[in-house]
């Protein structure tokens, strides 16, 4: 281990930059010692760099044969660079337990060193899903409020209408009935309301502590579903407060907890519904086109049914809801006001787990 910390040490300047690399690399010799390793190893695997230089970079590949043949090749010259598919092998608990990647070692000025850079298979797809996804919700935003601005006016005139029908009625009964339509008139308003509400800009801008946004949350869902659900807590207490709405991402984490929590019906019945909210740093993340160094990474999580397939790649799409009664709008709206601060909100489901993921960059 000492040896190891020493060589660590002794690596030319310069590479101090690797920390800044999205993609996660490491520094090895050609037993697969790892002499360094990056931020993005750290943040992917979970582990300290303390923890990751105890041990050889063969050890987290699911097939490490080739990996080891590969750098023993590169360090005798028979090639300068390899390039090949693997499965990066994850600790205990962490989720994905394995993650595809594709690795590529490179020679350096030193035979007892080489560069290996693992890139996630899967990390360009999601970015492309993130672009695709960002371009249909401005889009759909635009229809939104250009096809509630036009619903508004004749609301209002129908309403009108309406009470000054009810004005000189003098039948009870059809006065209910224009009341119906003072209603309904009302009920569309708040409806049109609410998708106009996305479009507003931050009106609050102050410190966010994301605990305290998650503590409210929790409050308002044990308040609603006092039995049968329980509310686990999982923070990292050194995250740092960031510039924000403080309403409106309490309003965001609602709107996917209460999904959550509806969604556990059955298992809340059966006393054995769990609602997880979990805060984590994330290291080098890009979110869109843009990369920051810090993020904030809340999880929400329950271990309900899931969501249906047929709407998976659509739930934050207006007016899509997997429950009978539901607006389809709450998804909506936390994307929209996760995206006002520059974040973005991924969803990963099955059968047993469901997880909402809100990502948030930090100063």
């Amino acid at each position: 281990m000492i040896t190891l910390l020493r060589s660590a040490a002794r690596l030319p300047p310069g590479h101090e930059g690797l920390d800044l690399l999205a993609t996660m690399v490491a520094i090895v010799g050609p037993r697969g010692d790892c002499l360094f390793a990056n931020g993005s190893f750290e943040t992917v695997l979970g582990l300290s760099r303390k923890a990751l230089l105890k041990a050889r970079l063969t050890d987290w590949l699911v097939e490490s044969q080739q990996l080891a043949e590969t750098l023993e090749a590169v360090s005798r010259n028979e090639y300068a660079t390899a390039r090949f598919d693997a499965v990066l092998r994850r600790p205990a608990g962490s989720h994905p337990d394995s993650l595809p990647v594709q690795v590529i070692v490179n020679q350096t000025d030193s035979p007892e060193r080489m560069v290996v850079e693992l890139v996630e298979i899967e990390q360009q797809t999601r970015l492309d899903r993130e672009e695709r996804t960002f371009g249909q919700v401005q889009a759909t935003k635009e229809l939104i409020r250009n096809l509630a601005h036009e619903i508004k006016n004749p609301l209002g005139g129908i309403r009108g209408a309406a009470q000054l029908l009810a004005m000189e009625l003098d039948s009870r009964e059809l006065t209910e009935y224009t009341q119906v339509i003072v209603q309904e008139a009302d009920r569309l308003q708040a409806l049109v309301d609410r998708l106009l509400a996305p479009h507003r800009r931050p009106h609050v801008v102050g410190d966010v502590n994301i605990h305290e946004v998650c503590e409210r949350v929790r409050a308002l869902i044990m308040a609603e579903f006092p039995r049968g659900l329980a509310v686990e807590r999982d923070y990292d207490i050194s995250i740092p407060e960031f510039r924000g709405d403080r309403e409106q991402l309490i309003q965001a984490v609602l709107n996917i907890a209460h999904n959550a929590a509806q969604a556990l019906a059955e298992r809340t019945a059966e006393g054995d519904a769990v609602l997880w909210l979990r805060t984590r740093i994330a290291r080098q993340v890009t979110i869109g086109k843009r990369r920051w160094r810090l993020a904030l990474e809340l999880h929400i999580e329950d271990n309900g049914p899931g969501i249906p397939e047929s709407i998976r790649d659509r739930i934050f799409y207006p007016l899509v809801s997997g429950r009978d009664g539901g607006s389809g709008l709450g998804l909506t709206l936390a994307q929209t006001f996760v995206q006002q601060h520059q974040g973005t909100i991924e969803c990963d489901s099955q059968p047993g787990r469901t997880v909402f993921k809100i990502v948030i960059p930090l100063p």
